[in-house]
C-alpha cells in the first residue's frame, strides 16, 4: 500500500528545477510513496522572515500547512529553502498561539500545527528500509564517489529545522551508500554557498563557492548532490568561473533525486543528467 503524503513542490521546482521535480515523483513512484501535489499553492517566500511582525510574510506557508491538514496527510517537500520556511513555520504556529489565530483569520482556515513537515529524504529513511533501497536500484552505482553538499538551510537554526546533526550530520551519506555509490567526507559540505547573494553581490557568492568546490575536488568526488536550487545554480556558476581559469574540470552538480531516479533504472530522459566521466566509471554509454 503506498505511503501517502501531501505534496508542496515550491515554485522554482516548477520552473528551473524541473528536472527536480520530475525525478523525485518519478523515483517515489517506484519506492511506492505517493506524493499528492497541493491543490493553488503559492511559494513560500523562499527566506523565512526574521521580523517577529512579519505575520504577512508566514500567509503563503500556512496556508500550505492548513491545506495539508485538510487533505489529511504530512506534507513533503524537496526544496532546503522551502523545507526550512515550513518547518519554521509550522513551529511558530504551534508555539505562538497570538500568531496561529492571527493567520488562521488571514487565511480563512484552521490549522494549529497538528502536521509534519518532511523532506524527501526523511521519508525515505524512515519509509523504505536500507535493504529495500538496495533491491530497488537497477543501474550499480558501485565506483561512483559522490560529495553530499548539505549547505546551510537543511540544517539551520539548528533548535528549529531538528534534520540531522548540525556539525557531523550523515542522512546524505547513508542515502548514497544505499544506492551502492561512495559517499565522500569534505570539510565544506555544511558551509553556505553563498546563497541569494548572487543576485546582487555575486563575487561574495562566488568566493563562498569556490571554497566548497575546491573542498570537494580536492576529496576526489566524481560529482556532488545537493537538494537546494540555489546551491546548485551557485555552484554550476562557479564551476564556470573555475574551469576558465583553468583552476580545475568542472564537477557535475546534480539534485540527489536524479542520481536516485538513475539508480532506479528509470529513462535517461527523465533523469536529466548530461553526459560525464562518471557515466564511464560506471560502464554506461553516453547519452546521445
Amino acid at each position: 500500500m503506498p505511503m501517502n503524503y501531501s505534496y508542496y513542490p515550491g515554485c522554482t521546482l516548477h520552473q528551473q528545477a524541473q528536472d527536480f521535480d520530475r525525478t523525485a515523483r518519478e523515483s517515489a513512484r517506484k519506492l511506492g510513496i505517493s506524493l499528492e501535489e497541493l491543490d493553488s499553492w503559492q511559494c513560500c517566500g523562499a527566506v523565512f522572515p526574521l521580523a517577529t511582525d512579519a505575520l504577512i510574510n508566514l500567509a503563503s506557508p500556512f496556508r500550505a500547512l492548513a491545506s495539508s491538514h485538510e487533505a489529511g496527510a504530512d506534507l513533503v517537500t524537496l526544496c532546503s529553502g522551502c523545507l526550512n520556511v515550513l518547518r519554521r513555520t509550522n513551529r511558530r504556529v504551534v508555539e505562538d498561539p497570538e500568531t496561529r489565530m492571527k493567520l488562521e483569520d488571514f487565511v480563512e482556515k484552521a490549522y494549529s500545527g497538528q502536521r509534519q513537515v518532511h523532506h524527501l529524504l526523511e521519508v525515505i529513511q524512515r519509509e523504505v528500509t536500507p535493504t529495500d533501497l538496495q533491491s530497488a536500484v537497477v543501474r550499480s552505482l558501485e565506483g561512483l564517489r559522490i560529495a553530499p553538499y548539505y549547505g546551510c538551510l537543511l540544517l539551520r537554526p539548528a533548535d528549529e529545522m531538528d534534520f540531522d546533526d548540525p556539525e557531523n550530520p550523515s542522512i546524505f551519506e547513508d542515502f548514497i551508500a544505499a544506492l551502492g555509490a561512495e559517499p565522500v567526507d569534505y570539510p565544506f559540505r555544511t558551509e553556505c554557498c553563498g546563497a541569494y547573494l548572487s543576485v546582487g553581490a555575486e563575487d561574495q557568492t562566488g568566493a563562498a563557492a569556490q571554497t566548497v568546490l575546491r573542498s570537494v575536488a580536492r576529496s576526489g568526488a566524481d560529482m556532488i548532490v545537493t537538494s537546494c536550487p540555489t546551491c546548485l545554480y551557485n555552484l554550476d556558476l562557479s564551476n564556470q568561473a573555475l574551469k576558465s581559469s583553468g583552476e580545475f574540470e568542472p564537477l557535475p552538480t546534480v539534485y540527489f533525486t536524479q542520481v536516485l531516479a538513475f539508480a532506479l533504472g528509470i529513462e535517461d530522459e527523465i533523469c536529466g543528467l548530461d553526459d560525464g566521466a562518471w557515466r564511464q566509471k560506471l560502464h554506461m554509454p553516453e547519452v546521445n
